[in-house]
């Protein structure tokens, strides 16, 4: 017994770092592209798809998963076809996902509606963290790594301004695409840690927070991915010593960070 302890703390940081990179570095593109809405609705989403897998006996991960490729097909491919701005999709996607979540919740037995599976869903729990949700996401951080090195050019130029990239000849829409399916995919891989209602605050405080500091493309794409492991680690620890919620104390850290750096922006003292 007194070495499971350990290796459960370990995995736990491991996947608290892994997590907090993953979020701290697409909350780049959330801030700087203007897609805040969009990690609501998808962490919403995901939360929606792993209650279904569980009123119905099935995967909760792979449910959370598919509904949110889902709603990231809806959002960035329908909303350009069908004419309409992505922030008036995600405003009707959201309050769906939601009802459609607390609807399969009720397709759980009463008599084990608040399972630790559900609760889990909810608010994350880090004691089902297990090696091979480590392996997995630092696949997913090594790919999703690679992928912006890769076209870091083009997501530049359309971070700057979007109708500029366009002028320049840059199809933005696969780019944007692509970072919709990855706010999914990693809204997914992060539930298991935070939980589906408080995940959405790691996809926007970490580059909110540098922002205050900083106008610098790079340097807020090298930064808010360690301010997000940061708070990760933070919160978990607080979660430790108080025996509090994990998910609850990581987003508390991460509300905290932001609001300190509000306070201490020298933006806000130019501003004044």
């Amino acid at each position: 017994m007194g070495f499971e302890l350990p290796a459960l703390i370990l995995r736990s940081m491991a996947g608290a770092v892994l997590v907090g990179l993953l979020t701290g570095l697409i909350s780049v593109f959330i801030v700087r592209i203007g897609l805040s809405s969009m990690g609501f609705c998808m962490s919403h989403a995901a939360f929606a798809g792993a209650a279904l897998g569980v009123g119905l006996s099935l995967n909760p991960f792979a449910m959370a998963l598919a509904f949110s490729l889902a709603t990231a097909s809806m959002v960035g491919p329908v909303s350009d076809r069908a004419g309409m701005r992505p922030d008036l999709v995600t405003g009707i996607a959201f309050p769906l996902n939601m009802a459609l979540a607390f609807i399969f919740l009720t397709l759980t037995p009463g008599a084990v509606r608040f399972t630790s599976e559900v609760t889990s869903i909810l608010w994350g729990s880090v004691l089902s963290v297990g090696l091979r949700d480590i392996v997995s996401l630092a696949g997913l951080l090594t790919v999703f790594t690679v992928l912006v090195a890769l076209f870091w050019k083009e997501y530049f130029t359309i971070m700057f301004n979007r109708k500029l990239a366009e002028a320049d000849g840059i199809n933005t829409k696969p780019f944007i695409y692509l970072i919709l399916f990855a706010i999914g995919i990693i809204v997914t891989f992060s539930l298991k840690l935070v939980g589906g209602l408080l995940v959405f605050a790691l996809l926007f405080n970490p580059a909110a927070t540098v922002l205050q500091f900083s106008y610098n493309i790079r340097r807020i794409a090298f930064l808010a991915p360690l301010v997000g492991a940061a708070s990760c680690l933070l919160g978990l620890t607080l979660s430790y010593l108080l025996n509090w919620p994990a998910g609850a104390c990581i987003v508390l850290v991460s509300t905290l960070g932001f609001a300190l750096a509000v306070a201490l922006s020298p933006k806000r003292r130019i501003r004044k």
